[in-house]
């Protein structure tokens, strides 16, 4: 386990401590282990909606086709990926 070294910092009112304080008492831990825990648990579940999905069968199977799919070409793709942009060196190699 690293070493933590970050603070956050919160206000909260008396009920909303008192709240923590007798749910990280009844679990056994500390208010900021308890905390810690509950806020890192909802933020990887808020998170997961951006890196799982979750298909029911007839949608699963009209994905799994497309990915099967051989690639096709997109009209105007190739050249919009390959053309220089704003952030590429201009054409006599200095930087802009």
């Amino acid at each position: 386990m690293s070493a933590k070294a970050e603070r956050l910092h919160l206000r909260l009112d008396p009920e909303q401590k008192a709240l923590l304080e007798a749910a990280s008492e009844a679990t056994g831990s500390t208010v900021s282990t308890f905390v810690l825990t509950a806020a890192t648990e909802a933020a990887a579940s808020v998170l997961a909606d951006r890196r799982v999905f979750v298909l029911d069968d007839d949608a699963w199977r009209a994905f799994d086709e497309a990915l099967d799919r051989p690639a096709a070409e997109v009209s105007g793709l190739r050249d919009l990926l390959t053309a220089p942009t704003v952030l590429d060196p201009d054409r006599s190699g200095d930087a802009t």
